[in-house]
């Protein structure tokens, strides 16, 4: 059983949870694998003010978001706790936005070399050329099969050799290899796995998304809701634009050829009057239609040359039949 110490500092850990996800629904989730302490303490410090870090085991998250949920059942702390998979931990903005804390986490970041074990998160390719190691130490290169020649006293790749792949483990020679040759091919850091907005959990891929995506998908959202709505008949904010220009068009029609006009149709009645005068003002809508209309001449013009033909070898056959 805890002691009362313990069982106390976990109260307090929950309570400091479920008040930071109803207080300030704005948070990201972070994977922490591989993150040095030093990394850790650097971030809070320059966090400081703007955000509030905050880490713990699985069990004691999942148990506070459980607390929390029954508490606050509109809140959608029950769909935190199920994203809670892996070494998580939270970054809660509550002066800042995600961009700066992004900015943050990406300037703390930390070269390392690959591990015996490790499972690869980037590819890697030896370029060919000098290495800049003896002939003694061909055996590395030997057991990776690399091909290898002698030039000027060292070691010379023959070709690229792709020795790092993504998901793949890293063998003991390629890590024995990579050390002596001085890479260090992996970045570790804190890293955006999620987001919690407003009681809702949706992937960081959604940060990357640009202003000008978000209007032009939010256009065509609106687009297909003025053309369903018209094609139901069910008006709509969205659909009205489209319906007033089809009933001006509409009640244009229907004046353009009586007596009788207005102030909106005076402009229409005139070009109908005078199409030459349209062209003038519309070079560039006139063009493709003078194109077509000329096109369309032209085919008159053969099509009537072709019946005269026609009707010329009619009157010989009627003549000499």
């Amino acid at each position: 059983m805890p002691n009362a110490e313990k069982l106390a500092k976990k109260s307090k850990y929950f309570e400091k949870l479920i008040s930071l996800c109803i207080d300030t629904p704005n948070a990201l989730l972070v994977c922490l694998d591989h993150v040095a302490s030093k990394q850790m303490q650097d971030i809070r410090m320059e966090l400081r003010g703007k955000a509030i870090v905050l880490c713990g085991k699985n069990t004691m998250i999942r148990k506070a978001l459980l607390i929390g949920h029954e508490r606050h059942p509109e809140a959608g702390l029950d769909r935190l706790r199920a994203s809670m998979v892996g070494n998580l931990g939270f970054i809660f903005a509550t002066n800042c936005n995600f961009d700066d804390i992004r900015a943050v986490l990406q300037k703390h970041r930390k070269q390392a070399a690959a591990k015996n074990g490790q499972v690869s998160m980037v590819d890697l390719f030896l370029p060919s050329g000098p290495t800049g190691m003896d002939p003694s130490q061909t055996s590395f290169f030997q057991a990776l099969n690399i091909g290898t020649k002698i030039v000027k006293g060292q070691i010379e790749l023959v070709s690229d050799f792709p020795i790092l792949k993504i998901g793949e483990k890293v063998s003991p020679s390629a890590a024995v290899l990579m050390k002596k040759l001085a890479i260090t091919p992996f970045e570790y850091g804190m890293e955006v796995s999620q987001i919690y907005q407003d009681g809702a959990v949706f992937p960081a891929a959604v940060l990357d998304i640009q202003d000008h995506v978000l209007v032009q998908k939010f256009m065509a959202g609106l687009a297909n809701m003025a053309a369903f709505s018209r094609e139901l008949g069910i008006p709509t904010e969205a659909g009205l634009p489209h319906a007033f220009g089809n009933a001006f068009r509409n009640v244009a029609a229907l004046v353009a050829d009586i007596d009788f006009t207005f102030k909106e149709v005076e402009k229409v009645k005139e070009f109908l009057a005078d199409p030459e005068a349209f062209a003038k003002a519309n070079p560039v809508a006139a063009a493709p239609a003078a194109g077509g209309g000329g096109g369309g001449g032209a085919a008159k013009k053969e099509e009537k040359k072709a019946v005269e033909e026609e009707e010329e070898e009619d009157m010989d056959f009627d003549l000499f039949g």
